[in-house]
């Protein structure tokens, strides 16, 4: 792929290497996510190209060439800054390990593009001739460059379909990662899967099992972190691929429309994955029948542990997860009954934010009162909360000894700014020598 922040800069050096492969006689066009993504009228910032040269005559033709997958005709080719993927076009062999071909040969442009998974992403564009004189009335885009579809996909583009190439069960059979990749591309772009591939991802599900975590963590971070998560949680529950992905069981009448996932803002001010986890979370195991519709600490720590092992997720976003579900269930259960001070520590939580669209889902005037109480006391519940004002550099710079003590400090200093007791770092350092700090030693209160 040609990748650079500027997407101009990108497509500029991916046509360069299509010039010089076409200069040496060579057929090369720009292939896949790119082709598909400027024709929704999007400005993609990765170009890859395909061709029939082989990586030794790439080798030959471009300075500064890396093999990233030489046995699948895979080349990186850098130039300007950029780097090129360009890979020969191939037909493949079985998939054995669901994954990666067994075996390939080189081939034509056409059987290339009958390899790949789904129509849409199976069009090639030639970005140096004019395009045909009806091109961009049968897209509805103008595009530089000539359309080369040889799988229907630019239909398939104008009606919004996600259809498999050729047999549906064959493309899955090869790689059953394609099941998830469907629903991706079906969310994101707002597409519907076309029938029989819809029914061959049914089929398919249980399959998953075999596909390596991380893959599936990947794909399913990529989907629950877009603005259309909820259609992907939809899609995902309605083919059944939600259990075989997660691997953790949906509660009896826990609903297939997924409302808590669809209550996170699609633009939310903070870590979209880890919100639409735990919104999935609760709509999976609380369902919409508990009179309280929170998680207890054995199902949230059950639902972090599952999830972290079947999606690989990074300890940000499994603390995010637990943090979200606990606040959660705090604002349910507690608000009433808190303090003001109280109040204002659980607003200043990060995962308070995500916590309260969820409870509006729930108890809308739960989530109503709890924003009035805020305001009331000169919180807004939708500002991202204050950066502590002191930090542990900061008590080790004013001469505290490190060590578990700490932490009890730099709350107490946090409900101290929460309260307007400290307005600076200063007064901060000042408060913490007084309080907590006895002959240069840390008094056990802390």
């Amino acid at each position: 792929m040609a990748r650079a922040e500027d997407p101009v800069r990108a497509r500029k050096e991916a046509v360069g290497v299509v010039r010089t492969l076409r200069e040496a006689g060579h057929v090369a066009y720009f292939a896949g996510g790119c082709v598909r993504d400027e024709l929704l009228g999007q400005h993609p910032t990765d170009f890859d190209v395909a061709t029939d040269a082989t990586p030794d005559r790439l080798r030959a033709l471009f300075r500064r060439t890396h093999a990233v997958g030489a046995a699948f005709g895979v080349m990186l080719v850098h130039q300007n800054g950029v780097s090129i993927e360009v890979a020969t076009f191939r037909a493949e062999g079985p998939y054995t390990d669901k994954r990666r071909p067994d075996a390939i040969r080189f081939a034509s442009a056409e059987e290339d593009a009958r390899r790949r998974d789904f129509t849409i992403n199976a069009l090639f564009l030639d970005p140096v001739a004019q395009p045909g004189e009806d091109q961009h009335a049968r897209l509805g885009v103008r595009v530089e460059g000539r359309v080369i579809d040889l799988v229907g996909g630019v239909s398939d583009l104008r009606a919004g379909i996600v259809r498999a190439v050729g047999d549906a069960d064959a493309r899955l059979s090869e790689d059953h990662l394609r099941a998830l990749r469907a629903v991706r591309f079906a969310s994101r772009f707002g597409f519907a899967i076309d029938p029989s591939t819809a029914e061959a991802v049914r089929r398919h599900a249980r399959e998953l099992q075999g596909i390596s975590r991380e893959r599936i963590g990947e794909e399913l971070k990529r989907m629950l972190g877009h603005s259309n998560r909820a259609a992907a949680a939809r899609a995902l529950t309605a083919l059944g691929l939600d259990e075989p992905a997660l691997r953790t069981p949906r509660s009896a009448g826990s609903p297939d429309d997924c409302p808590r996932v669809a209550a996170v803002p699609p633009e939310p001010p903070y870590a979209p994955y880890p919100a639409a986890l735990a919104a999935w979370a609760l709509d999976r195991v609380a369902g919409p029948h508990r009179a309280l519709p929170i998680l207890t600490e054995d199902e949230i720590a059950a639902v972090s542990k599952a999830w972290r092992a079947s999606l690989c997720l990074s300890n940000f976003d499994r603390d995010g997860l637990v943090a979200i579900l606990q606040t959660h269930a705090q604002i349910m259960r507690d608000w009433i009954a808190l303090a003001a001070a109280k109040r204002r520590r659980l607003a200043a939580r990060q995962a308070f934010r995500p916590a309260l669209a969820l409870v509006a889902c729930d108890d809308p005037e739960r989530s109503a009162r709890a924003r009035t109480d805020l305001l009331g006391m000169g919180v807004n519940p939708d500002d991202p909360p204050p950066v502590p004002l002191i930090t542990g550099d900061d008590l080790i710079a004013g001469g505290f000894r490190p060590g578990p003590h700490f932490k009890g400090i730099l709350d107490a200093l946090y409900d101290a700014q929460l309260e307007d007791r400290i307005k600076d770092r200063a007064e901060g350092l000042d408060l913490a020598k007084r309080e907590y700090w006895t002959n240069k030693t840390p008094r056990n209160r802390a």
